[in-house]
C-alpha cells in the first residue's frame, strides 16, 4: 500500500496551487492528496467569488480539520506544507498525527522570536486594519509580487498571481503575531517530542514573508528534541519556491530527504 503524502498550503493560495507535485509524488509511488482548508471552494475562481469562505479559519481550525481528515487515511501520512501549511505540519508531527513532515518557509511558531521588517511588510495588507482578524484579505498583485514573487520575473509573478491566489483569512496571521504573548497560544507546537517522526525545515534565502532568520530560529527550538531536525537553505528562492519554474527542485530535494529517512 502507497504511503499517503498530505500537502497542506497556506495563505493565500487555493489548494490546487500543489497540483504539479501531486503528480510527481504519485509518480515516485506515494499517494498524494491536496485537500483545501475548512470551508475552502473547489475551485480558485468560487474560492474568489465567495471570498468570506474562510474567515473563520483560526490555527486550531485548520489543524483540527486536516486531523480529522489524516483520521480518516487509515494510515499516518507524510505532511508537506508551505507557510502556514508548514505550521501545520508540524503541530500535526508534534501531535504524532504523521510518519514525517517537511515544513517550507513555515510560519513562525510560538518561541520564534525575529520579526525582519521585510516579514511586516508582506503581512501589513492584513495588519493594517485589526478588523481584518474577522475578515479576508486579499492581496494586490505589487502586494503578492513583494510577497511571493520577489526572487522571479515580475511576467512570472503576475502569472502565478493570475493562476493560484485567493482571499484568505487574517485570524491566524493575527494568532502568530501575538504567540509569544499568549500562553495558550494555537502557534504552540511540541518541539520536545521524542517520539515524533523526522522534520525537514526548508528555507528560501530571498524569502520576504518568512525570512531565513525565521526558519533558523524555528530550527533552535528543537534543540531538546534528538529526533531527526534538518535544515536545507536555498539561498536564490522566495516565497513563491513551491509555484514558481523552480518547484521541481524543491520537490526532488523533497523527495530525496524521504527517501534517506527511508520513507
Amino acid at each position: 500500500m502507497s504511503t499517503p503524502v498530505l500537502f497542506v498550503h497556506g495563505l493565500w493560495l487555493h489548494s490546487s496551487s500543489w497540483e504539479p507535485w501531486v503528480a510527481r509524488f504519485r509518480d515516485a509511488g506515494y499517494a498524494p492528496l491536496a485537500p483545501g482548508w475548512p470551508g475552502e471552494a473547489a475551485t480558485v475562481a468560487e474560492a474568489r467569488a465567495d471570498a468570506d469562505a474562510l474567515a473563520a479559519d483560526g490555527i486550531d481550525e485548520v489543524v483540527a480539520h486536516y486531523a480529522k481528515l489524516i483520521d480518516g487515511l487509515g494510515s499516518k501520512p507524510i505532511l508537506v506544507g508551505h507557510s502556514f501549511g508548514g505550521m501545520f505540519a508540524q503541530k500535526l508531527l508534534g501531535q504524532d498525527l504523521a510518519l514525517a513532515a517537511v515544513a517550507i518557509d513555515a510560519a513562525q511558531i510560538k518561541g520564534v522570536l525575529p520579526l525582519p521588517l521585510s516579514a511586516l511588510r508582506s503581512t501589513l495588507p492584513v495588519f493594517r486594519n485589526p478588523a481584518n482578524r474577522h475578515r479576508t484579505v486579499s492581496l494586490t498583485a505589487e502586494q503578492f509580487r513583494y510577497a511571493f514573487g520577489n526572487a522571479i520575473p515580475p511576467s512570472e509573478s503576475d502569472e502565478l498571481f493570475d493562476r493560484w491566489t485567493i482571499p484568505a483569512p487574517g485570524r491566524p496571521l493575527f494568532e502568530a503575531a501575538t504567540a509569544n504573548f499568549d500562553p495558550h497560544s494555537p502557534a504552540a507546537v511540541d518541539t520536545a517530542n521524542r517520539s515524533r517522526g523526522p522534520l525537514l525545515l526548508i528555507t528560501g534565502g530571498q524569502d520576504h514573508t518568512v525570512p531565513n532568520a525565521v526558519t533558523r530560529a524555528t530550527l533552535k527550538q528543537y534543540r531538546h528534541s534528538d529526533t531527526v531536525t534538518d535544515l536545507i537553505d536555498f539561498p536564490d528562492r522566495g516565497h513563491s519556491l513551491t509555484i514558481d519554474h523552480g518547484w521541481g527542485e524543491i520537490a526532488d530535494t523533497v523527495l530525496n530527504w524521504l527517501r534517506q529517512q527511508e520513507l
